[in-house]
């Protein structure tokens, strides 16, 4: 290894560390990860010739902007996906669209209400992506669930029916989504192969937490009290809901038929869904519904679009792009190499040790650095929906759950129930883990004896 690409490769861990202490430095994650992304590639510059042969003996300048296009071309498919995504999530939630969520979880029995938010979970995550969910149910369960104690139980099952939800489907966790668009995996493939063991990893951590609950809950739902219509009508917030969600379900067909981006696909639901509230809102207006007016007008896409968390965009652009560049230097790939010396080819604890990373870190520089590390192959685990990169799915997502800072949904919970990260490595750490080793055992008996 040269001089210089140990160098790229100490600027990229330290930005590293400083993104995992993020909470000890106060420093915004997206700020150091675009000063990753610069940093690397301006050493880079300084000898790029030994990185890319086409430089030697031609225009330097012209052969690393291809380069860098190159890579900023894939990153942006990847980051006009969540942005489409997040405006559509958003749009359905403001409107309402996600009341009868909290309708169908009203019951009295507080493991009936566990069972309830486990599979609701589960399938709002596949569907939206883990982190609304999160947010989304959270918020139900404080107008469900009034004692913090029992609160706790239902918030951290939360985050482990989220990421195992999100694992199964090609748009329920931003690394399905980088996998997806980088067509190792594919939707119909990895909904087949890992929805069972996504089940299995939710199902065997919700059934232990719901032996330490008994009785009914304290609360009565029918105290909830119910959210201004602000002029929408019943029949136009299920339009909006059924139009955003099963826009969102549409989105991998639409791939299928067309061949075309799965970016293309969000951005033509979020065009069908940005038109029908903007129909919906101007008839509202129009029919003397004044005083709702300003109101509304904070709920269209055009005001959402603004609201957008952009420090989330910025740090995935930094973050995969710094990455590209180790790609680029060809460190992943000798990584790639080394974890197969070391573990003789097993992918199954390639995979299972990445996962336990992804709870220490974040699981997308992860994902993002196995796809750079391991070239796609014609045939065996290597190849499109082989096994390596669908336990990479599988356990980047699922392994997040082990600790409460190793997903987006678990960090987000965190600060919404004031969860600390002793009582949820004390209490639920052990749980998630047996529910995801049990998750890819599951997985092994498939490949084994089904397909």
């Amino acid at each position: 290894m040269s001089t210089l690409t140990l160098a790229i490769v100490i600027v990229f861990c330290i930005g590293y560390f400083c993104i995992a202490i993020e909470s000890l430095t106060k420093i915004n994650k997206a700020a150091i990860a675009l000063l990753m992304f610069v940093a690397t590639w301006t050493l880079f510059m300084f000898d790029p010739a030994s990185y890319v042969p086409e430089a030697i003996g031609s225009n330097i300048a012209s052969a690393v902007s291809s380069v860098i296009e190159h890579h900023l071309g894939s990153t942006a498919t990847t980051l006009f996906f969540l942005m489409g995504a997040m405006t559509i999530v958003e749009l359905v939630d403001q409107n309402g669209g996600f009341n009868f969520v909290r309708d169908t979880l009203q019951t009295k029995s507080k493991r009936a209400l566990l069972w309830r938010i486990a599979f609701m979970t589960f399938l709002l995550s596949a569907i939206l992506d883990n982190l609304t969910t999160s947010i989304v149910m959270i918020m139900i369960l404080r107008k469900l669930v009034s004692d913090k104690k029992d609160r706790l139980i239902y918030a951290a099952l939360v985050v482990i029916a989220a990421n195992s939800g999100g694992a199964f489907s090609p748009i329920g966790d931003v690394t399905t989504i980088m996998l997806w668009n980088k067509g190792v995996i594919t939707a119909a493939g990895v909904i087949m192969e890992i929805f069972i063991p996504s089940l299995v990893s939710m199902v065997i951590p919700a059934y232990i937490l719901s032996l330490s609950l008994k009785g009914n809950l304290e609360v009565q739902q029918d105290t909830i009290v119910a959210e201004e219509t602000d002029g929408l009508s019943a029949g136009q917030r299920k339009a909006i809901f059924f139009l955003g969600v099963g826009g969102l379900i549409f989105v991998p067909i639409f791939k299928t038929i067309t061949h075309l981006p799965p970016f293309v696909g969000i951005l033509l639901v979020l065009g069908v869904l940005w038109t029908a509230t903007e129909i919906f809102y101007t008839s509202i207006h129009q029919e003397g519904e004044d005083t709702a007016d300003n109101r509304n007008t904070q709920k269209r896409v055009s005001k959402m679009l603004s609201r957008i968390d952009m420090d989330t965009i910025l740090f995935f652009l930094g973050i995969l792009m710094a990455v590209a560049c180790l790609e680029t230097i060809g460190v992943l790939t000798m990584l790639g190499q080394g974890l197969d010396v070391a573990f003789n080819g097993n992918h199954y604890l390639v995979t299972g040790i990445i996962g336990v990373l992804s709870s220490i870190v974040d699981n997308v520089p992860l994902v993002a650095g196995c796809m750079g590390m391991y070239p796609v192959a014609a045939v065996g685990d290597m190849a499109i929906d082989g096994i390596f990169w669908q336990l990479l799915a599988y356990c980047a997502g699922v392994g997040g759950s082990m600790l409460i800072i190793g997903s987006a949904a678990g960090v987000v919970v965190m600060g919404l129930e004031k969860i600390t990260f002793g009582w949820y490595m004390k209490r639920i750490t052990w749980i998630a883990f047996v529910g995801y080793l049990a998750g890819i055992l599951c997985y092994w008996l498939e490949k084994t004896f089904l397909f």
